[in-house]
């Protein structure tokens, strides 16, 4: 029970700062390191110390699914080549590179621990990623700097764990680059399967309460089993995430997707607030170990110092390299889109590309044996052993439709990435915005105890998350209105209308089908069909209380929730073409959960 007023005290801190701090202009976490730092020099607080694995396996796993869950995938992938770069290559340079300099500059440092402080000083924190959203930039920036940060932890942490062991042996770098093949991919392969169960298992479930209780083991689930087994649990558990929010509004329901993202948002306030105020708590006792061990402070000022500089310096390098390669690839884009959309206007015509056509547009599935180049014309023809299937063959329709849903989706990807290039100004940005974090100073106290001068490493750990966290974080808003990089949102308003008008009439197609029905096969009455046309033709996705009879009530709700699955259907059928941006598709969807949830709370409560 001594704990209980610790903890209590610590809830309302971080609510009362979260809530303070938007009227300050300051990002919240920012200010509760500085709380923690002030509150650890109190004369009555004796000093505070927290076992790294509270925060490496109790509060990351919960953290980063909750960050992966909303990550939108679409835009994931698209920048899936920047965002490994940044998480995976710029690490293990990071790593190297200060490991060489903290084994130069520190006495008795050799050349592994040096690289495994490297490693921990590497990642970036997810806190740039909040700051930056809040100031209005580039949705893809934010997806970039948020995929990092999901990603790169994992990454720093598989090298800390492999260099630690060179500390006790001889460790080859075909071993460390084979025990981090190993970590992803095992990692991957779990994550996968996990977030498939989960889906499997939530949407069997009704009640949203028991809905997002399980949700909230799912991260463990994911983690637990990829450590035990060697991997990586923090990848296993990004995958779990995103596997999990691109099937949710397929397989969940609209209110346990609504009460699972409120329940999620509570624990992150807590458990993100906690970890930067423990953070700050934390500081009375490195520094007063440090002055026990070495006398004075300024040794792991000065390196911390200079890791910084470091790091921010290998940051600019690494990101001006990306962009220019990224802008190399990209140059051959509106040649590649035009032939891509040549290819696609003949198969809408029901032409078949040419062997030029799909070597140029290097499309999948164009050729070979059963592919689309080498299909048979006509009616009822059959196929024998080894021939191509006709243009009637079903496999064939269905391999047709998979190729033009990769043309869809591959011309859409170049249009994105020519509506929200990353030039230079957006550069600037992604090098500011690598500020460490909780993830650095965690990592830090995981260091084995008989490691030589423990303390003053994990100091040196600490002021340059917390250096960075003041400093880039501080000034992050004010870079962002230098840069003039908060984008206009008419353009999101414009394709969200679009989006709407498309999934109008989907919705009057399915309630104009010549088989409409209601479940148990008898017709719907004519003043039923109409109601639901003349709201799908004014828009209106709410729906309002009705006054009718039970039956006519009931016939209503029955084909405006059919209605509504085929708007969904068509939705997730457009998110897979990727021809809006996620924003769009996001706000359309909540749309449509407001309408699914208002026809049925209307319904009397045995047929709930």
């Amino acid at each position: 029970m001594e704990f209980a007023p610790y903890l209590i005290v610590g809830v309302l801190a971080v609510v009362g700062v979260t809530a303070l701090a938007p009227r300050l202009g300051v990002a919240a976490p920012l200010v509760l390191v500085l709380l923690g730092v002030a509150v650890s020099f109190l004369p009555a607080v004796s000093a505070v110390e927290v076992d790294p694995e509270w925060i490496l396996a109790g509060v990351l796993p919960p953290l980063l699914y909750s960050a992966s869950v909303s990550m939108p995938a679409m835009d994931f992938r698209r920048d899936l080549k920047a965002i490994s770069g940044l998480s995976v290559v710029l690490v293990v340079i990071s790593a190297v590179v200060l490991g060489f300099l903290f084994h130069l500059l520190v006495p008795g440092i050799g050349l592994a621990t040096g690289i495994a402080l490297g490693a921990i000083i590497s990642p970036t924190d997810a806190v740039a990623t909040s700051i930056v959203k809040k100031a209005g930039v580039s949705p893809r920036v934010v997806t970039v700097l948020e995929g990092e940060s999901l990603l790169n932890d994992a990454s720093a942490l598989v090298l800390l764990r492999s260099a630690i062991a060179a500390t006790a042996a001889t460790v080859s770098v075909g071993q460390v680059a084979g025990d981090f093949v190993y970590a992803v991919a095992v990692a991957v392969v779990i994550g996968f399967l996990v977030g498939k169960a989960n889906l499997w298992l939530r949407s069997r479930v009704r009640e949203a309460t028991s809905n997002t209780a399980i949700s909230f083991v799912v991260p463990f689930i994911a983690f637990l089993p990829s450590e035990h087994l060697g991997a990586s649990g923090l990848v296993a558990v990004v995958v779990a995430g995103i596997v999990t929010g691109l099937g949710a509004p397929k397989h969940l329901s609209p209110q346990d997707r609504i009460a699972e993202k409120a329940n999620w948002r509570t624990v992150e306030l807590l458990l993100e607030g906690g970890v930067f105020l423990l953070m700050g708590l934390e500081v009375f006792g490195l520094v007063e170990e440090v002055r026990d061990e070495h006398g004075s402070l300024w040794t792991a000022a000065g390196l911390a110092l200079l890791a910084a500089v470091v790091v921010v310096a290998l940051r600019s390098v690494f990101v001006a390299a990306l962009l220019w390669l990224m802008k190399r690839s990209n140059r051959r884009n509106p040649e590649v889109r035009e032939k891509l959309s040549a290819v696609t206007d003949k198969l809408d015509r029901g032409e078949l590309p040419t062997v030029e056509d799909r070597t140029s547009a290097r499309v999948p599935g164009l050729g070979g044996p059963g592919g689309l180049a080498g299909a048979r014309g006509g009616p009822g023809r059959s196929t024998g052993p080894g021939e191509a299937p006709s243009l009637d063959d079903p496999r064939f329709q269905t391999r047709m439709a998979r190729v033009q849903t990769f043309l869809t989706r591959r011309i859409a990807d170049i249009d994105y990435l020519a509506a929200e290039p990353l030039g230079r100004r957006e550069g600037v940005l992604l090098v500011w915005a690598g500020m460490r974090g909780v993830v650095t100073l965690a990592a830090a106290q995981s260091l084995p105890a008989d490691t030589p001068h423990r303390a003053l490493l994990v100091l040196i750990a600490f002021f340059v998350a917390a250096g960075t966290l003041l400093v880039q974080g501080g000034t992050l808003p004010w870079v962002v209105r230098r840069l003039d990089l908060t984008v206009d949102t008419s353009t999101e308003n414009d394709e969200r209308l679009a989006l709407l008008g498309e999934l109008s009439r989907v919705a009057t197609e399915a309630i104009d089908a010549p088989g409409l029905a209601r479940p148990d096969g008898t017709p719907y009455a004519p003043e039923t069909i109409e109601r639901v046309r003349q709201e799908i033709e004014h828009d209106d996705l709410v729906d309002r209380e009705a006054t009718e009879a039970d039956e006519q009530h009931r016939q209503y709700r029955e084909l405006r929730l059919a209605v509504l699955a085929a708007q969904r259907e068509e939705l997730l059928h457009v998110r897979d073409h990727g021809t809006y941006s996620s924003g769009a598709m996001d706000e359309t969807l909540k749309m449509l959960d407001a309408s699914q949830i208002s026809v049925e709370m209307h319904a009397p409560a045995a047929e709930r």
